[in-house]
């Protein structure tokens, strides 16, 4: 199956239009699946079954969403302590957990603004609830799909200044994008509405990053038990998505590999890709 050939992700209602996704508790929920990997509690018995599944066939995925938590982690301290960034657009939140981007962000720069954007309706409940701002920063909610480009930043520039540098985040998000939405041009069109000195930082599943046995058996389960497919895209693909900016050292890397706290001498790999990139 080509990714023009599969399901469209959650929401999709063809040519590029979302709906809401419904909320139904027997059918595995993206967000909950990930928050069942990072051991939240805010999840049902299809989320916990399907992740149940997915480990048994490749055990290293729970390794990679913890990983892929940390790597946001870095990234935002990197981008407020180092790079100087006080904006950043965060599009597929998931459900709130600990070190969420504001309190990073804000833990180095107390008035650092951010802006969250999903579509599902649990998200959108724990978000309403949770993602709280300090006094001297803020923080905004958008329900919207990552395809409603243009809803993202009319409402985003609400709050946040757009001609000053804003970071994006898309954490584990376009590779539930299928090519015919056309994921590169989607980001493409949000950074171009960012000044230069604006970042762009993604993590992506690897194409090349789980063996072919393992990558069908994982699809076979979220397709069946979520009614989804992740599409995953090769490291030459992940690059293409910085066209017109400077990537951060150490480049296009497994999400545990980039500017890790300490040393590793770990065998299980993750299988995300992940970059952060500068604006020229």
């Amino acid at each position: 199956m080509t990714a023009d050939e599969a399901p469209t992700a959650p929401g999709d209602g063809g040519a590029g239009q979302s709906k809401r996704p419904p909320f139904d508790t027997s059918v595995a929920n993206q967000a909950r699946i990930y928050d069942y990997l990072l051991g939240g509690k805010d999840n049902y018995e299809a989320d916990r079954a399907a992740v149940d599944a997915v480990l048994k066939i490749a055990p290293e995925l729970g390794f990679t969403a913890r990983e892929n938590r940390a790597f946001l982690g870095r990234a935002v301290r990197y981008l407020a302590a180092h790079a100087g960034i006080r904006q950043f657009l965060d599009i597929g939140t998931g459900i709130p957990t600990a070190g969420n981007t504001h309190q990073v962000a804000q833990a180095v720069a107390p008035e650092a603004r951010v802006v969250y954007v999903d579509y599902d309706p649990v998200v959108l409940a724990h978000a309403r609830a949770l993602l709280k701002s300090n006094e001297a920063g803020a923080t905004e909610y958008i329900d919207a799909d990552l395809r409603d480009t243009g809803t993202i930043l009319d409402e985003a520039g609400q709050l946040l200044d757009f001609t000053q540098p804003v970071a994006v985040t898309l954490l584990m998000i376009l590779h539930v994008i299928p090519d015919s939405d056309d994921p590169h041009a989607l980001v493409a069109r949000l950074m171009d509405a960012l000044p230069p000195g604006s970042y762009l930082a993604l993590s992506h599943l690897g194409a090349e990053l789980l063996d072919q046995q393992k990558s069908e058996g994982f699809q076979n389960v979220v397709r069946r038990q979520a009614q989804q497919q992740y599409i995953g895209r090769g490291r030459e693909e992940i690059e293409r998505f910085f066209d017109g900016m400077d990537l951060v050292a150490p480049g296009v890397v497994r999400v545990e590999e980039w500017r890790p706290d300490l040393d590793r001498d770990e065998e299980v790999k993750s299988a995300l890709w992940c970059a952060l990139g500068r604006k020229r």
